[in-house]
């Protein structure tokens, strides 16, 4: 049904947004002065590039570009529409939100196709959870089964395990009860569709998880995507774990077990203990260590290190002793490294894996063993490859060849050559060897990169159809990128500084549209309207807020407005506490900066005017008539010593300023 959303719930849920709260559930951000920083969730980098200025509640990166409020961010992280973002937010502050049929002031969205199967995931949670608790099998099998891999009821409770029953339908009926639509139960995956055998037409439904344990599979906000389940009886027909199939919602090489329980965890430490399986997450979690993910015994993916590198760059991996399950893993390290993140491993004693090993030796005393035992991966490769070649010498030209593969993953040069060293020793070998295998390494993937490129380079380049208008091809000249960076910069003022005073009597919003609203006319539509909306906010005694652009239905003028309200610098604090410098800001210098702006505006448009008429002049003087040459040189005058005039104010207010700055 579609979600009720009045003036007063929007207006509710904007004030109680924190943007650092918002943000930090995806990326983990860090105080640099004034504002945060993080590495972008919208594109791969790995130096930070993504900002936010909680004063002015916004974010941009300045790597892709994208920008805007906390709504916009979870609008675009999370692909919601702008309704879904704010029933999102409401759940985040506890703000309620009534469904029913619309009324008029209320903002219209059909619930999209993710958004029922989230609720049909919920529902399932729920249902799952209330078997395990309340039915006597739950409780018999289920309930039976977690306490005796020693989970308390607290544990079960955080990570909202549950209980299916042995039913072939039962869930798929009940949730039909209840008013869930079928396309959506098949679309998640909970309920299967087959056709039916007696009558091809027909189709019979039932329940893809039976007589399992169940681990809700959550996303990093929290909402549950699928399900884990784990078989309690002895048929080898059926798989030990059953998992739901991928769907819009949930891709499994896009999530990790735990991160929505862990992110906070592996925030504070800066560090991340990677594990296979459910259990080991909920064991660790419940003796203390909270930083804990499992990629869920698949193999580890590109984006799966993506995810928790918003979070750290340190992962410790925890092997479960198993030399061959070590061996199918090294790969997906050789992953970690390309992402410029420090990875180390730790072994755990033969036949203990971290669930056991955490249930033996208890939470602090496992955090010890981890930290004694950690080792970094390089070197930890180096020797398994080394006991596995023992003394066969094309074995071991080969262990140097995997190595040097591996450390040319890394990007940092600094890196690589300390673990060319250290290998050199370990391999008992010279360092020079190692360093001479990695340049032609290094050479040769050079080589293939400049001949995909020369290869992609043979096809013809698209140009643009002549057809296009003219005003989507053309190119501005020099006078015309004058006027567009002077008019950039008192819009910029405009939005920054519009209630801040230049005088004791005039804002600036005042004082810039008092002087421009009859003289100037911006080329730019995006500026013009800014500047409309702004000179009839002032007719009418108002101020518009940095809010209101931010926020602006416009998307053209919210991205502007976003991006003249950001600043990728600031002004170091060390002029002031280091060398006693007082640097002024740009708003207390307004008297200055606002009349300066505004006579550089003027002389660049009066510059472009006397351009375009010694044009004129030049294609009228053969053949025009001697009335039109002498009005256009008249007007050319006129304009020259208002350029002139500014000019002389230019230089009086620069030495204003000057002498303000002493």
């Amino acid at each position: 049904m579609p979600v009720r959303l009045t003036k007063e719930t929007i207006d509710q849920i904007q004030q109680s947004i924190d943007i650092l709260e918002v943000i930090n559930d995806f990326v983990s951000l860090k105080k640099k002065g004034h504002y945060y920083s993080a590495c972008c969730p919208f594109h791969n980098e790995k130096t930070p590039s993504f900002t936010v200025t909680p004063a002015k509640g916004i974010y941009k990166c300045f790597g892709c570009g994208k920008a805007g409020d906390a709504v916009q961010f979870v609008m675009d992280h999370e692909s919601m529409t702008y309704p879904e973002a704010m029933v999102y937010l409401a759940k985040k502050y506890n703000i309620e939100i009534t469904t029913g049929e619309l009324e008029s002031g209320m903002v219209p969205s059909e619930v999209s196709e993710k958004e029922s199967m989230w609720v049909v995931l919920n529902y399932a949670r729920q249902y799952y959870s209330d078997l395990l608790w309340n039915s006597e099998n739950g409780k018999a099998i289920g309930l039976s089964y977690f306490k005796e891999r020693g989970f308390s009821e607290s544990t079960i409770r955080t990570f909202e395990l549950g209980y299916s029953s042995e039913s072939w339908d039962a869930f798929t009926k009940e949730a039909e009860t209840k008013g869930y639509q079928r396309e959506f139960l098949v679309k998640t995956g909970l309920t299967i569709e087959k056709e039916n055998a007696n009558d091809s037409a027909s189709f019979k439904y039932f329940d893809r998880f039976r007589n399992r344990v169940m681990f809700p599979i959550h996303s990093v906000t929290g909402k549950v995507v699928g399900f884990g389940a784990r078989i309690l009886t002895n048929d080898k027909k059926e798989a030990k774990y059953l998992n739901s199939p991928e769907s819009a919602v949930y891709q499994k090489s896009k999530l990790l077990y735990g991160l929505f329980q862990s992110k906070n965890g592996i925030r504070r430490d800066d560090r991340c203990y990677l594990v296979e399986g459910y259990t080991d997450v909920i064991s660790l979690h419940q003796a203390g260590v909270d930083n804990v993910v499992a990629s869920s015994g698949t193999s580890l993916t590109e984006d799966q290190i993506k995810l928790i590198r918003r979070y750290t760059p340190n992962i410790t991996v925890l092997y479960d002793g198993d030399p061959a399950g070590i061996r199918a893993s090294l790969r997906g390290i050789d992953m970690i490294l390309e992402q410029d993140m420090n990875v180390s491993v730790v072994l755990f004693p033969n036949g203990e894996d971290p669930d056991s090993y955490v249930r033996s030796l208890g939470g602090p005393e496992f955090k010890r063993y981890i930290e004694a035992n950690r080792q970094d991966f390089i070197t930890f490769k180096t020797k398994l490859a080394l006991d596995q070649a023992q003394n066969d010498p094309i074995q071991r030209a080969e262990v140097i060849r995997d190595i040097v593969e591996s450390i040319s993953k890394i990007p940092d040069g600094i890196k690589r050559s300390v673990f060319f060293k250290e290998c050199s020793q370990l391999l008992q070998i010279d360092e020079q060897v190692l360093i001479s295998e990695y340049n032609k390494k290094a050479v040769q993937a050079s080589k293939q990169k400049k001949n995909k490129e020369e290869k992609e380079g043979e096809y013809p380049t698209p140009t643009i159809p002549l057809d296009l208008p003219e005003e989507e091809v053309s190119v501005l000249s020099l006078q015309e990128k004058a006027i567009e960076n002077e008019a950039f910069n008192i819009i910029r003022l405009l939005l920054n500084h519009a209630d801040a005073y230049v005088d004791t009597e005039v804002t600036t919003m005042g004082y810039i549209i008092q002087e421009l609203r009859e003289e100037v006319q911006f080329k730019n539509p995006v500026y013009q309207q800014i500047f409309e909306e702004l000179n009839q906010a002032f007719e009418n005694g108002t101020v518009p807020s940095q809010q209101h652009w931010i926020q602006h239905p416009d998307e053209k003028i919210r991205q502007t407005a976003i991006e003249m309200l950001l600043t990728k610098y600031q002004v170091s604090t060390i002029w002031t506490t280091k060398h006693n410098i007082e640097v002024p800001q740009e708003s207390d210098v307004l008297d200055t900066i606002v009349p300066k702006s505004i006579l550089r505006l003027k002389r660049t448009v009066i510059h472009s005017m006397m351009e375009e008429l010694l044009k004129e002049l030049k294609e009228v003087s053969p053949s025009g008539s001697i009335e039109t040459v002498e009005q256009l040189m008249k007007t050319y005058g006129e304009l020259k010593s208002i350029s002139i005039q500014i000019e002389k104010k230019l230089s009086i207010e620069g030495s204003i300023n000057a002498n303000k700055i002493k």
